[in-house]
């Protein structure tokens, strides 16, 4: 493929491949996307492979992440699509370089059309894993397996984890793509077995954990004004959540979930403390609500569970604060390229350290904060730590009316079906959902929208494979293509020796 018909079809392939992705959610554009990704980089440079790669993350994360810049204009939003987009680039070179390294191999034999697939299959997660670690914590955000809420291979990830479903995805891709090379002539026979392993993937059932019986949640969104740049006055972001949960007083319910930055002061602190015994008291079960709270010095994005007794409160803080959202890495740095978008963002968040999870009696509540949705590791722990059902709390009130909140109730309804578990994801402003383990919807309430209900949602107890090995198939993932990649690097510079000593005689050098 000449150079500017790979860059113009990289392009078209990360338009389809936002497409994929939510609100829009056509998910088999993923492999459409992908295949022709992987085309674009065959027999590249390694100049034109981060071209090519540059190019489609470029389109993509432009067109994925245009909401980043809602309220604070397109610098924010161009930095990130453009880290993105390198970084995409540059993990493009190293599938080049699988490509290139392997070509001495027979066209229809095992290397090339069982091996190379794999191996540009984990090349590819591997890229996905690095970005979504680094740097500043990384944003695993856009990833291919996530893409595939809406699809038939969704309950894979219950196996696999959302790393082994982008593996797999890819691989297929992967695999069609050596298909084709190896000749139109045997295409359809040769597509029979790439065929057949997407219809087992598809036909896979989603393992199944063991109901525990049955959990009334009471669920607010408050509406408030939770935006950074909302018009308010202290106290108005808890007076509309307290408005928001009247209507369910009365109604029998074993814990009560308000959303992140659902009370907007220290309860630890403030008088807040006072409201939130009045909440707890007429609601007749626990209060798990979010706020910053200060301790020792530090600042923490915290989810508490509020009890009538202070020395029963539970609390978890945020993992992950979102980079020059909650903290600003490195602030001098950037304080001399833009220093006013920096001055905006005053409060530093810490990292929190303490389980994701929280007991509310004998059973086990796991909890994300926002974007923490996105890292596995919250979510495996939690489960490890004996969730048996969890409760993602969430602000979008800075993105409204983008396709922001829709991509992260995707994630939402993915880690229900690969944790086996029920979710209730509440906002400040919508959307709200209560997502059962097969990740269907149950209840929901819009955006831009005051709403509270109760709902019973079931409770499930056994871990997943994906909960117990996905920490392990990560560093595989990373790992292992890694090594087989040098491997053939290696193999492939000794033959380019080998041939270089032939004299053109066809008679070989003394070394």
């Amino acid at each position: 493929m000449p150079l500017w018909a790979a860059v113009a079809a990289a392009a078209a392939a990360g338009l389809l491949l936002n497409f994929a992705s939510a609100p829009v959610g056509w998910w088999p554009l993923t492999f459409v996307s992908v295949t022709v990704a992987l085309l674009t980089l065959i027999g590249r440079s390694l100049g034109g492979a981060l071209l090519a790669g540059t190019v489609f993350g470029a389109v993509f994360y432009a067109t994925h992440l245009v909401w980043v810049g809602e309220f604070l204009g397109p610098v924010p939003w161009l930095a990130l699509a453009g880290l993105e987009a390198i970084l995409f680039g540059v993990g493009a070179v190293p599938i080049a370089l699988a490509y290139r390294w392997t070509a001495r191999h027979q066209a229809r034999g095992v290397v090339q059309l069982l091996a190379v697939p794999l191996l540009v299959g984990g090349l590819w997660v591997g890229r996905e894993v690095v970005m979504g670690a680094w740097p500043y914590s990384g944003f695993p955000w856009a990833r291919v397996g996530m893409m595939q809420v809406g699809g038939p291979f969704v309950e894979v990830a219950s196996w696999t984890s959302v790393t082994g479903l982008s593996f797999l995805i890819v691989t297929v891709c992967a695999a069609v793509v050596q298909r084709l090379r190896a000749g139109r002539f045997r295409l359809v026979r040769g597509l029979l077995p790439v065929v057949g392993v997407a219809v087992l993937l598809a036909a896979m059932p989603q393992f199944p954990t063991t109901a525990a019986g049955a959990f009334r949640v009471g669920w607010v969104q408050g509406n408030g004004p939770t935006g950074y740049f909302d018009v308010k006055a202290p106290g108005d972001v808890l007076a509309a959540q307290a408005s928001a949960t009247r209507p369910l007083y009365g109604q029998p319910m074993d814990l009560l979930a308000w959303p992140e930055g659902g009370v907007d002061a220290d309860p630890l602190r403030d008088p807040a403390a006072a409201a939130l015994d009045r909440v707890v008291e007429a609601a007749g079960a626990p209060l798990l609500m979010n706020a910053a709270t200060t301790r020792g010095g530090d600042v923490f994005n915290t989810s508490l569970l509020w009890t009538a007794d202070a020395e029963d409160r539970q609390w978890h803080d945020k993992v992950n604060p979102v980079p020059f959202g909650e903290y600003v890495p490195d602030r001098w740095f950037y304080e001399l390229i833009v220093p006013d978008m920096v001055g905006l963002i005053q409060r530093e968040y810490t990292p929190g350290t303490n389980p994701p999870l929280v007991q509310v009696g004998d059973v086990g509540v796991g909890l994300a904060i926002c974007f923490d949705v996105i890292y596995d590791t919250v979510i495996w722990d939690g489960a490890q730590q004996g969730a048996q059902m969890f409760v993602f709390q969430t602000n979008n009130a800075d993105f409204r009316g983008t396709d922001e909140n829709l991509q992260q109730l995707a994630f939402a309804r993915m880690r229900a079906v690969e944790m086996g578990r029920a979710v209730v994801n509440v906002s400040t402003v919508g959307t709200s959902q209560v997502i059962a383990p097969d990740g269907t919807t149950l209840d929901s309430v819009g955006v831009d929208t005051a709403g509270a209900a109760v709902s019973t949602v079931p409770l499930r107890t056994g871990l997943t494979p994906s909960t117990v090995l996905g920490p392990w198939f990560t560093g595989l993932i990373v790992l292992a293509p890694g090594v087989a990649l040098a491997a053939a690097g290696i193999s492939h510079r000794a033959r380019t020796r080998a041939g270089a000593t032939d004299h053109p005689t066809g008679r070989r050098r003394l070394r």
